[in-house]
C-alpha cells in the first residue's frame, strides 16, 4: 500500500499506462484507489446553562398601633377671688327728735302761727352688714389623662438570601479520531494487466 506521496507518483504512472493504452500499448501495472473513511468518537462535554446567582426574599416590616393612657395636662395651681359674704341688718334709728315748732294753721277761716309740740320720729332702716370679706383662694387642678396611639413595630423587615448554584448540561459532540485518507493498492486484471 501506498501512503499519499506514493499515491501521486502512482497515479502519474497510471496515467501514463492509461495513455499507452489508449495508444495501443500494454498495460504492465494497474492500480485502483483504496479510500479510507474518516474516524469518529463522540465525547460528551459538560456545559454550563445557567450560572446561578441570588434570590433575596424580602418581607416589609409590620406596625401595629399601641394606645396607653397617659397624662395629657399636668396638674396645676390657679387662685380665684372669693367675694365677701353680706347680710342684710334691720334696726330702728330716730330720723327726727321732735320738739316744740312753729307752723302755720287756719283756724275758723284765719291763717294763724301756732306754736305745736311734735313727738320724736323713728324709721326702720336696712343696713349691709360684712360677714365674711373677700379673699383669695388657692386652687390646685389635678392633671388630665387620655388615651394616646401610637405606631409600634410588631415584627421588623426580614430578607432571605437564597444561593442558586450553577447549573449543567451535558452535550454530545462529534470528534474527529482519525481524519479520512486515499491510497492506491496494486491489481491483477487477467489478460490486461500483467505484473
Amino acid at each position: 500500500m501506498f501512503y499519499k506521496s506514493s499515491a501521486s507518483l502512482a497515479a502519474v504512472a497510471m496515467l501514463t499506462t492509461v495513455s499507452q493504452a489508449a495508444a495501443g500499448g500494454r498495460a504492465l501495472e494497474c492500480y485502483e484507489p483504496v479510500r479510507r473513511p474518516a474516524l469518529y468518537n463522540t465525547v460528551y462535554e459538560d456545559v454550563m446553562v445557567s450560572s446561578g446567582g441570588q434570590i433575596v426574599d424580602y418581607d416589609p416590616p409590620i406596625y401595629g398601633t399601641s394606645e396607653s393612657l397617659e397624662q395629657i395636662v399636668p396638674p396645676r395651681v390657679t387662685y380665684e377671688v372669693v367675694p365677701a359674704v353680706t347680710r342684710t341688718v334691720y334696726h330702728t334709728v330716730k330720723v327726727d327728735d321732735g320738739g316744740y315748732a312753729w307752723e302755720w294753721r287756719v283756724i275758723h277761716g284765719r291763717k294763724v302761727r301756732c306754736k305745736v309740740w311734735r313727738k320724736a320720729r323713728y324709721a326702720r332702716v336696712a343696713e349691709t352688714v360684712i360677714v365674711e370679706p373677700e379673699r383669695v383662694r388657692r386652687v390646685v387642678l389635678p392633671a388630665e389623662y387620655g388615651g394616646v396611639a401610637r405606631e409600634v413595630l410588631v415584627r421588623p423587615e426580614r430578607r432571605r438570601i437564597a444561593e442558586i448554584p450553577p447549573s449543567y448540561r451535558t452535550v454530545a459532540r462529534r470528534v474527529v479520531v482519525r481524519e479520512g485518507s486515499t491510497s492506491w493498492r496494486r491489481v491483477h486484471i487477467p489478460r490486461h494487466c500483467v505484473d
